[in-house]
């Protein structure tokens, strides 16, 4: 998946996600500390935290849906980001879906454009969580 994505995408190459655990339930992609990245204050960006958020909210989405390709394009509807703490050093972005994708495939089935949210939430080495997202995605029929 992170090669996928890495290709697919690119924020994820200029960032330099690492992807250290994708499955449909769950996601973890680690921002690395990039000087060139860094605010004025030393540590990562919003914008680059922002996107590692973003990019794990679509990590577990493609693992979820990616059998529904065929049908059904998977699309960002609205995001929103509070952050908590200073983050410094390398932050983790942990994503888990919020519905149940059985849940989305029945309403996909039924001839709907389903909406779900994946909750992430974002944290320094130390463990402090130093941020919280949510992401709410539709998968849109073709057609």
């Amino acid at each position: 998946m992170g090669e996928m994505l890495a290709t697919a995408v690119p924020m994820v190459r200029t960032l330099n996600l690492e992807f250290a655990e994708v499955t449909a339930e769950r996601a973890v992609l680690r921002l690395p500390d990039q000087p060139d990245y860094h605010n004025h204050l030393g540590g990562p960006h919003a914008g680059a935290m922002f996107t590692l958020a973003e990019s794990a909210s679509g990590a577990i989405v493609l693992t979820a849906f990616g059998d529904q390709l065929s049908r059904a394009v998977p699309l960002a509807v609205r995001a929103e980001i509070d952050y908590k703490k200073l983050a410094m050093g390398a932050v983790t972005a942990t994503a888990t879906l919020g519905r149940p994708a059985a849940e989305v495939i029945a309403d996909l089935d039924e001839g709907k454009r389903p909406e779900f949210p994946v909750a992430i939430a974002l944290q320094r080495e130390d463990g402090a969580v130093t941020g919280e997202m949510t992401v709410v995605w539709t998968l849109r029929p073709n057609g």
